[in-house]
């Protein structure tokens, strides 16, 4: 994968497989530290203890349609090359956590990518499912969360095509990363 958005998207896919209704996906930048760090956050069905430490082979998968499961192996080589990690948190029957963290400044590091277009079509093509998305910059922090749009809307579904537009527009206006280089 070229673009670190493109990790989101699979882990994302990753945890809508797993039954979750609530995905919650951090996108936290800290010049400072010169660390990225990004996770996605699931309610899915979880993992047991022995498929978290087979979940970074590439020849493991809990899929019936293939028999290689590259997103995760990817995104945590990604990291790694970085000089950063990946590390997985999941619990059977309460989700699973997966977080990876970046050098920010590391020449090797991919960029983020499509961050908004990755957000709005996971809620376009699934919405029956909350997110929560988090992007942070330093001190600048925003939020999406379907959860409270939802609230706002009533009986308006998200996949509306006003609605993608508007939540479009409001990532345009309060993404702290927008027109930056990362």
């Amino acid at each position: 994968m070229k673009e670190l958005s493109l990790n989101l998207l699979d882990i994302a896919q990753n945890s809508l497989t797993a039954g979750a209704d609530l995905v919650e996906i951090g996108i936290l930048v800290d010049e400072q530290k010169d660390t990225l760090t990004i996770y996605i956050k699931d309610n899915g069905c979880g993992m047991t203890p022995e498929q978290v430490q087979s979940v970074t082979d590439p020849f493991f998968t809990t899929r019936t349609t293939r028999k290689v499961g590259l997103g995760i192996p990817l995104f945590k080589l990604a990291a790694q090359q970085t000089g950063g990690d990946l590390e997985i948190e999941s619990q059977k029957g309460v989700g699973t956590k997966t977080t990876a963290w970046f050098t920010l400044s590391s020449i090797d590091r991919m960029p983020l990518g499509d961050l908004k277009g990755t957000i709005t079509v996971l809620i376009r093509m699934n919405p029956q499912t909350d997110f929560l998305y988090i992007e942070q910059l330093n001190d600048k922090k925003m939020e999406i969360d379907t959860r409270t749009f939802r609230e706002i809307l009533g009986d308006v579904p998200l996949d509306d095509p006003d609605v993608m537009e508007w939540i479009s527009g409001f990532y345009d206006e309060n993404s702290p990363l927008t027109n930056t280089t990362y």
